[in-house]
């Protein structure tokens, strides 16, 4: 009581510094945000990619992306409300804007970008108390450099940083009214339901939002197991408390997600350059597509001209081209691959393995033996004993003959994946397999890249193993003049369907991102120590992404700091634990009376365990959203470090308040002004980074630069 007491008569001074410097930092976060956020006025790096993604929603016109579709979706309607008409290509970056309405855009993405400060500063202040771990903090994520240039362009990042610190935003003010008592009232369940939509959000955005996910679900067991193990209340408040979470933190964002996915797939409902990702079936529903209100023969009957599609996620079209494999890539015959879109080149011929096509309809049925023409080169698709140029447990599949003339090698056999004797091959729906005749190998598309003689397409190949999944193929197009045609919209998909297929080819492109030849990619250990930049704009106007080494390089002293006090409070409670045991052995056996506790907790004691529990929380942050990437097989690159940098930043200005504690009051004032003053001048010194540098490169004598380039491998 005394306590409380001693704090009542300056609440109100406290508070009021709160929104202070609460109000300070937002108009500081505006300055900045805002400067130049419209320069340059050309497409700046991936720009050129969300760009045209977000025109894409404005025309319906469909497409495939690695990434959910709500960041996309919120970049189209951004562009939509603020008069951009969907028209600008976003071909390449330096790419000039001439008049087209991308302001609105940057606008919004920066407007994200910039409200994760006060919702930072509010976060910090929620879990330790202290005003100057809130303004610390702040200031770390206000004056990065790299933050800012990430901020101010049409990307994902900053709708998936604002989603992200939303969510653990919402989680820390939930939690703080659970901790006084304040549950199941209208602002818990605000901001219960808040977390839980911010949740749904963040994991729309980019996959990687699962990583917050992950945080926010450690923590609310944490708090679940407190209130399971405080005997004072009955074991139905857990239940209720488990329910109410389930409820607003799992059954809520999955609905959202359900909702968000509903609502991309309305909106595109036009066929685009992304079509051919996906099953013909998917296809089907698509307005402008060839199969969408198809009309199309049912059965497939020798003579028809088709196009096969492999039946795996993603998969593309059987094609080949007049090219040839290059010397030591087996046989120097016709290429033979898959591609995702569609081209006539993709266009075959149906044919009896034994003799031409006759004038009587004969349908293709279950173990036909064929032969498949290819239009365009009239060279049959062809195997032999040649290892395939990739797989080389594989033999190779080209193109080979004359007017369509070959050797037995051309035959193949049909195998359909139900084995239903009798049964006729039907376009869209049958899936079956392509066995060699002579080989006793299946026709495959194998994953596998070719290089560029291959123009980067897929390879095929003829797998031994005919228990190959990625062998299913099926016949999309069919056209011949001998057969009644039937429209084929009975087989579109329903809503789960595409939904299910729209994310087994999202988690397939993922994995299957690669570096491109010269393309500059980065590894996760270089991220922390701000080793390597990359540029946004690389003309007479360059923007280069890269952190501020101040904050940067103070952020990991901080962290390895936290480190540091954990291991020895841990030491120091495990030695304490173990002294009370031999006290109470003692007690027990020489009857003293009592002991007194080995240590007291101090006036600032709450706040200083406030701010540790609170740096434990962002380091655990921290991990979850720095760690997956060391086991991640895809091409990185350095900006997908920023959500860790945010929690280290967080963890920063609570580790600050916890060291600085145990200074003289005249000490902690001189640092505190110090780490402001040392922060705003490193911020002016790089700014140019973010806002534009022009001139001579850094690592030129005469360049305005030359001084700030402290590690030889920044190329501003």
């Amino acid at each position: 009581m005394k306590v409380i007491d001693k704090i009542e008569p300056s609440t109100k001074a406290i508070q009021l510094n709160r929104w202070t410097v609460f109000w300070a930092i937002t108009v500081l976060t505006i300055c900045t945000r805002y400067y130049k956020v419209t320069e340059p006025d050309h497409v700046c790096w991936d720009e050129t990619h969300f760009g045209k993604m977000g025109s894409w929603y404005i025309n319906r016109t469909f497409f495939f992306d690695v990434h959910p579709p709500l960041g996309k979706m919120l970049i189209g309607l951004s562009g939509y409300l603020t008069g951009y008409n969907g028209t600008f290509p976003f071909e390449k970056p330096g790419d000039k804007y001439n008049g087209t309405r991308y302001e609105g855009m940057r606008y919004f993405c920066t407007t994200l970008g910039a409200l994760i400060m006060p919702m930072a500063f509010d976060t910090v202040y929620e879990m330790t108390h202290s005003c100057e771990a809130a303004v610390i903090s702040t200031l770390y994520l206000l004056f990065d450099v790299g933050l800012l240039t990430l901020n101010q362009y049409i990307l994902l990042d900053p709708i998936l940083l604002f989603f992200m610190t939303a969510s653990i935003w919402g989680m820390t003010k939930s939690s703080s009214l659970t901790s006084t008592g304040s549950s199941y009232t209208f602002r818990w369940w605000f901001w219960l339901f808040f977390t839980g939509t911010m949740l749904a959000c963040t994991t729309c955005t980019k996959f990687v939002g699962l990583f917050v996910v992950m945080l926010v679900g450690l923590h609310t067991i944490y708090e679940i197991w407190i209130i399971f193990g405080d005997l004072e209340k009955p074991f139905m408040e857990s239940v209720k408390q488990l329910t109410c979470r389930a409820l607003a933190l799992i059954i809520w964002p999955i609905l959202l997600y359900l909702f968000f996915f509903y609502v991309h797939l309305v909106v595109l409902n036009r066929s685009g350059n992304g079509d051919g990702f996906y099953s013909s079936a998917f296809q089907s529903r698509l307005i402008g597509n060839s199969l969408y209100n198809a009309s199309m023969p049912r059965e497939v009957a020798y003579g028809a001209i088709v196009t096969i599609k492999n039946h795996k996620t993603g998969g593309g079209y059987l094609h080949s081209h007049y090219h040839l494999y290059p010397k030591g890539s087996g046989a120097r015959q016709q290429q033979v691959t898959t591609y995702t879109h569609k081209d006539d080149n993709n266009k075959w011929l149906i044919k009896p393995h034994n003799k031409n096509v006759g004038k009587q309809i004969k349908y293709v049925m279950h173990g036909d033996l064929i032969r498949l023409e290819h239009v365009a080169t009239k060279r049959n698709l062809h195997s032999h004993g040649e290892l395939a140029p990739v797989t080389k447990r594989h033999f190779q599949v080209t193109g080979y003959g004359e007017d369509g003339q070959g050797d037995a090698n051309d035959i193949w056999r049909i195998i359909m994946v139900d084995n239903k004797l009798n049964a006729s091959v039907k376009a869209v729906t049958t899936n079956f397999l392509l066995v060699h005749y002579m080989q006793n190998c299946a026709l495959t598309a194998s994953g596998k890249q070719l290089p560029k003689w291959g123009f980067e397409q897929q390879e095929v190949s003829c797998n031994p193993n005919l228990r190959d999944k990625n062998a299913f193929w099926n016949v999309e197009d069919n056209k011949n003049k001998k057969l009644k045609s039937v429209n084929l919209n009975m087989y579109a998909p329903g809503f789960f369907s595409t939904f299910m297929e729209s994310h087994a080819v999202m988690f397939q492109g993922n994995a299957g991102l690669k570096p491109k030849e010269g393309e500059l990619t980065s590894k996760p250990w270089q991220w922390p120590i701000n080793y390597r930049g990359q540029f946004f704009s690389g003309t007479s106007y360059r923007i280069y992404l890269l952190g501020n080494p101040i904050i940067w390089w103070s952020n990991l002293i901080f962290l390895v700091a936290f480190l540091f006090v954990s291991s020895i409070i841990v030491i120091k409670q495990r030695r304490l634990n173990g002294r009370k045991l031999r006290e109470s052995k003692a007690i027990n056996q020489l009857a003293l009376p009592s002991c007194k506790p080995a240590i007291t907790i101090n006036e600032n004691g709450d706040e200083l365990s406030c701010s540790l529990k609170a740096a434990a929380w962002f380091f655990i942050g921290w991990l979850t959203h720095y760690l997956p990437f060391w086991a991640m097989g895809r091409i990185l690159y350095f900006h997908h470090y920023f959500p860790a940098l945010i929690y280290n930043s967080l963890l920063t200005g609570a580790m600050y308040n916890y060291l600085s504690s145990y200074l003289p009051k005249w000490m902690q004032q001189a640092l505190f002004g110090a780490i402001i003053s040392v922060l705003t001048y490193s911020f002016v010194l790089f700014s140019p980074l973010a806002y534009g540098m022009s001139g001579p490169l850094a690592n030129e004598p005469n360049s305005a630069m030359h001084s700030l380039k402290w590690l030889s491998s920044w190329e501003f």
